[in-house]
C-alpha cells in the first residue's frame, strides 16, 4: 500500500487532483453501507459481461481490487453476474494494470452518458 498523503501520490495528480472527489472507508461493510442505493460493478478478469456491453448511468460506482490480485472472491461473490463487468484481453496474458483499466473503464462509462462537465 501506500500513504494517501505520499508526496508522489499528489504529483502523480499533477493539475487533476481539484476534480476528484476521493472517499476513504473503513472496510469493505462500511463501503456498501455508505455507497447503498447506488448501482456499483465489480471489475474483475472473472466477470461475465464485457464493459461495452452495459448501459452505464451517472452516480453508478466501480469496484476495483488490489493490482496485484484483483478483487478478492468475497467481494466478488456479492455482485451478481451481470454486475461484475471485464475488459476483454487476449488468452494467456496478464491482466492491464489497475491505473489503464480503470481509466478504460471509467472514460466509457462518461461517454455513454454524455460526457457531462466535458468540452
Amino acid at each position: 500500500g501506500f500513504s494517501l498523503d505520499d508526496k508522489q501520490l499528489k504529483r502523480a495528480g499533477l493539475d487533476y487532483h481539484e476534480y476528484a472527489s476521493m472517499q476513504v472507508y473503513e472496510n469493505w461493510d462500511h463501503c456498501k453501507i455508505t455507497l447503498s442505493g447506488k448501482r456499483m460493478f465489480a471489475l474483475t478478469t472473472k466477470g461475465s459481461a464485457r464493459y461495452t456491453d452495459m448501459q452505464f448511468q451517472t452516480d453508478d460506482v466501480f469496484v476495483f481490487g488490489p493490482e496485484t490480485r484483483g478483487l478478492p472472491e468475497y467481494i466478488r461473490n456479492e455482485f451478481a453476474p451481470a454486475e461484475r463487468i471485464r475488459l476483454p484481453m487476449l488468452a494467456d496474458s496478464r491482466s492491464l494494470n489497475l491505473s489503464n483499466s480503470a481509466a478504460i473503464v471509467l472514460y466509457e462509462a462518461w461517454r455513454q452518458i454524455g460526457f457531462i462537465n466535458g468540452n
